[in-house]
């Protein structure tokens, strides 16, 4: 092993140094792929989603190749380490990377005049308490093929973001609150699994982890152990979390929509609600001292 001094860039991630945090960037990165998709001089957006699709979609000469979208969407799954607005969008292309159509290669094309409006954006690390906090939140039913449900959740250490996903969940959901409840359980998996990480570091969570949720629904039914019929077929996700809860783990709280951070890993969002998560999600461009 060799002491190479201070990291300035790793696995093609940059990363700033200031006083009170670290800055992690992917500019570079994200360069070299608007250059194999011949987009370095493209027009940026502001919002990589739209929430309605345009009536004409024209072909592209570069992307309407399937290979190009395999080897294009393949390489932007790597920029989410720095990049969790992007998130959905990359879990929404991933999905048809064997038979992308017109409305994928459309979508790619927009996520590419995103990230080039944004190419110096990052995630800090910066000084803050340790208090484990996590999100959740679910978009029932909203593929409109299989009508399976689509689950985010993210958690933040101090004001740190640590942990973020977006996925598809295996089964179609009979109820926004079978929706966000089975959501609700893949957090908790996650949560217990940063609590073990942070005690093997010395750092022991003293007080339960905080998990947000809009749905009073999913809340109520975490805390009712009593099942009836149409909650039957979720009760081990429901022992899971309530388990957890009794063992003071985890503590399930209520959060408005407004709120609901998790809500930009689930869903196509206008543009004033996708900037204004952004911004919570703490996704910022890179400091002007560090420009």
């Amino acid at each position: 092993m060799k002491q190479l001094g201070s990291v300035n860039d790793f696995l093609g991630i940059h990363i700033d140094r200031l006083p009170d945090q670290y800055f992690l960037s992917q500019e570079l990165y994200v360069a070299s792929i608007l250059q194999q998709a011949q987009m370095l001089e493209c027009k940026a957006l502001a919002n990589p989603t739209v929430t309605k699709l345009p009536p004409e979609l024209l072909p592209d000469p570069i992307l309407s190749d399937p290979s190009m979208y395999r080897r294009i969407t393949g390489s932007l799954q790597y920029l989410t380490l720095t990049r969790p607005d992007i998130a959905f969008s990359i879990n929404q292309l991933s999905q048809h990377m064997h038979d992308p159509n017109p409305e994928h290669v459309y979508l790619l094309k927009r996520l590419l005049r995103y990230i080039k409006g944004t190419i110096d954006y990052g995630i800090p690390i910066t000084k803050s308490n340790l208090d484990l906090s996590s999100f959740s939140d679910a978009d029932w039913a909203g593929d409109p093929h299989t009508r399976k449900s689509t689950s985010g959740f993210c958690s933040f250490l101090g004001n740190t973001l640590i942990s973020w996903t977006v996925k598809k969940q295996h089964t179609v959901a009979r109820s926004s609150t079978e929706s966000e409840y089975r959501s609700l359980a893949a957090l908790a998996s996650d949560v217990i699994w940063l609590r073990r990480l942070l005690s093997e570091f010395g750092l022991p969570p003293t007080q339960p982890t905080d998990m947000h949720c809009d749905n009073t629904s999913a809340i109520a039914l975490a805390n009712n152990p009593v099942f009836h019929v149409r909650t039957k077929h979720i009760e081990i996700d429901q022992k899971f979390i309530r388990d957890h809860i009794q063992q003071q783990n985890v503590r399930l709280l209520p959060i408005s929509t407004i709120d609901q951070i998790a809500d930009i890993f689930t869903k196509p969002l206008s543009t004033p609600r996708f900037h204004q998560l952004r911004l919570k999600l703490t996704v910022m461009q890179r400091p002007i001292n560090l420009r």
